[in-house]
């Protein structure tokens, strides 16, 4: 399997206000790169989000802006490119509203969402929140909301699923955005 795990913190509700941005790049079934930065959002911090992920505004002083990012990542972005995040209608949701909110072009991308992945395979969970499944899988996470972390363990849970349910199990799951 080849795709992209995508994972945002940010720093108030407001939905353009991302604040951290981790990819995990997968190519033949391996984790073959991955990307991570601070981002300076373009509105104020909020104390409960920073309670979840623990960025505050200062950390984020000197970090490129969300447009700075998109330069660099934008070309991941594309038609047949799968982009997978745990919950990613949030995930795409602030991609979305970022890209909205910098006035930037929008892009199409394929979508799966490991939480609808992990409720269908295993239904016998207690929940499918992040945590919960990566324990019950036996799948490393350290630093539960850094960006980078939740990223790798999105990437290991689909992973999981591909190899113990098969890849053609998981195409209904697919989504186009647009």
């Amino acid at each position: 399997m080849n795709f992209v795990a995508m994972d945002f913190e940010t720093a108030s509700a407001k939905r353009y206000s991302a604040c951290s941005l981790a990819l995990t790049i997968v190519r033949n079934n391996q984790v073959a790169d991955e990307f991570y930065s601070l981002i300076k959002p373009d509105t104020e911090f909020n104390w409960r989000n920073v309670q979840i992920h623990g960025i505050h505004e200062a950390d984020v002083a000197d970090a490129p802006t969300f447009p700075q990012i998109w330069q660099v990542i934008n070309p991941l972005f594309q038609t047949n490119q799968l982009i997978v995040a745990h919950n990613a209608p949030f995930d795409n949701g602030v991609l979305k509203s970022c890209l909205e909110h910098y006035d930037l072009q929008r892009t199409h991308y394929l979508t799966l969402d490991t939480v609808r992945s992990s409720r269908k395979f295993f239904p016998e969970f207690e929940n499918h929140k992040l945590d919960t499944v990566c324990n019950h899988l036996g799948i490393e996470l350290n630093h539960h909301h850094n960006a980078l972390d939740d990223s790798l363990a999105c990437a290991n849970i689909l992973l999981y699923e591909a190899n113990n349910f098969g890849a053609e199990q998981l195409k209904p799951f697919v989504r186009m955005i647009n």
